[in-house]
């Protein structure tokens, strides 16, 4: 859903007649963080059903990750829309860390995925993702809101994917519109004075 909300988020500030001007003044603390994150992310999210340790430690690998986002959010809060990405953030990690580092997934809510999802869901070492029981802590943080049509790609977000991607929505709005660097540059005109010069 994050990379969504990226798209739909560049889309809307192009169709505003924005720019990425910005991104070239743009600095970020710990900017290096965010890709290395996301690259240990991916990885373990593709060879952990391959190997038993890695499936074994991976709750822990993801909480890793969580805190030092949320480092890296929390120091560079004053960007705009960053609070609420902060707060969406933490409300996912959250849940995940009282749930043995695992987002709890609502089986109703994955009836609109593909059947075999649920069955698969039931595999405790399945992803990042684990099934919402009656044991489930603060499930209603949880992946517990379907998305489906008209909405192009069905899946299934949690109350902090959303204010996640409103922080992400007006983090991008600012540095396409609103930031200095976006603005256009006008050419001063040259003012002759004394008449026309040859």
């Amino acid at each position: 859903m994050v990379f969504d909300g990226i798209i739909i988020s560049f889309i809307i500030g192009f169709l505003r007649k924005g720019n990425l001007r910005a991104l070239a003044k743009l600095k970020l603390k710990w900017g290096w963080i965010f890709p290395l994150l996301l690259v240990v992310e991916l990885v373990v999210f593709m060879l952990q059903n391959d190997s038993e340790f890695l499936a074994q430690v991976s709750g822990y690998i993801y909480i890793a990750v969580y805190v030092l986002g949320l480092l890296f959010l929390f120091m560079n809060r004053k960007n705009p829309g960053f609070i609420l990405i902060l707060i969406g953030v933490f409300l996912n990690f959250l849940v995940m860390v009282i749930n043995g580092g695992r987002m709890p997934v609502s089986v109703e809510a994955a009836a609109v995925l593909d059947p075999g999802y649920v069955e698969v869901l039931k595999d405790s070492l399945y992803a990042k993702h684990t099934m919402l029981t009656a044991s489930t802590h603060l499930g209603f943080l949880g992946d517990v809101i379907p998305i489906s049509n008209p909405y192009p790609r069905t899946q299934i977000i949690s109350i902090g994917d959303i204010i996640m991607n409103i922080g992400i929505f007006f983090f991008i709005q600012y540095l396409m519109v609103r930031h200095p660097a976006s603005k256009k540059v006008e050419t001063p005109s040259l003012s002759l004075r004394g008449g026309e010069q040859k």
